[in-house]
């Protein structure tokens, strides 16, 4: 019956994402996009460009607006999930594995996945017709990474979360590996805060085809 379950929200996650592009291709109302997450968000700088190359590539006013907080776990995210929903987004865009994966958070991987699997459904019956799309962001390295020793276990965590809520995954980790020793260690001087120029040259692309489809693909 679980898997019956889960089934099914994948289905129902393709086909919202169907009905929302037709929607915006016969409409051409604003697209409101919410990015929903930690430093990785509020200090990304990725935004505005993503704004901007959705508008240009669909046609049409592109926004994105930003609840983030620097430092934020995913039991803060629970909490201001209400927040999201009050902006009314067309697109969710979430990402709360970071802090959690930090040695002084004390939060366990169980207690992490538990979490954002609780954002994930709050979202859901808050904005039924709205994509939620989870980002997997940039790797860690430095003393950032030693405090996060099984990062990788949190980002699984929440991958299992997101597929059995029927959310949308982008996985930014492939870019960023393509980068050289040398341009990753520039491109995220402290280890684990991508520049804005750098996160904008990563992430904008690859996020402006997933949501905006193959009108964005260039």
């Amino acid at each position: 019956m679980k898997r019956l379950y889960q089934s099914f929200l994948v289905l129902f996650g393709s086909v919202t994402i169907a009905a929302t592009a037709q929607n915006f291709d016969s409409q051409k109302h604003p697209l409101k996009i919410v990015a929903f997450g930690t430093s990785l968000t509020a200090r990304g700088g990725w935004q505005g460009p993503l704004a901007e190359k959705l508008s240009a590539c669909l046609g049409w006013s592109a926004t994105v607006e930003m609840v983030a907080k620097s430092g934020a776990p995913s039991s803060w995210g629970l909490e201001h999930t209400s927040e999201v929903i009050r902006l009314k987004p067309d697109v969710v865009l979430v990402e709360f594995y970071a802090n959690d994966a930090a040695l002084n958070r004390f939060t366990s991987v169980s207690t992490s996945g538990d979490t954002i699997g609780a954002i994930f459904s709050s979202l859901r019956r808050g904005l039924p017709d709205a994509r939620i799309i989870m980002q997997i962001m940039n790797p860690v390295s430095g003393m950032a990474g030693m405090a996060r020793p099984y990062f990788s276990l949190y980002i699984d965590a929440h991958i299992r979360q997101a597929k059995a809520n029927g959310v949308e995954i982008i996985d930014h980790r492939s870019r960023w590996m393509s980068l050289s020793q040398n341009e990753l260690a520039k491109a995220i001087p402290d280890g684990l805060h991508p520049s804005p120029k750098a996160a904008t040259s990563i992430m904008v692309g690859p996020l402006a085809e997933k949501i905006g489809g193959v009108n964005c693909s260039s």
